[in-house]
């Protein structure tokens, strides 16, 4: 099985988000919603109330006379149940 949660994104908006119990992270593009919300609960230990997904578009990028594409990537926002947290958003 592939990896379906790349890697948290911790941003100024999201850190005001985490205060409601929601949190961002990158995932595979091939994700669905409930693959996500599984691969949430087993690593985190949590309860997952709802996800939302949607897919960022990628940027056209120029290094001189060169341009380049950075990829498309799929952000997920996961709202866990009231008195549930992460601690990896926490600074813990």
């Amino acid at each position: 099985m592939w990896s379906v949660v790349k890697k948290p994104l911790v941003t100024e908006k999201n850190t005001i988000h985490s205060a409601a119990g929601v949190y961002a992270f990158e995932v595979d593009r091939k994700a669905t919603k409930t693959d996500i919300k599984d691969a949430i609960e087993k690593s985190f230990d949590v309860k997952v109330d709802s996800v939302k997904t949607m897919v960022c578009r990628g940027k056209v990028k120029r290094v001189g006379r060169n341009f380049s594409k950075v990829r498309y990537w799929k952000k997920a926002l996961v709202k866990l149940q009231p008195g549930e947290s992460i601690a990896i958003f926490e600074g813990a």
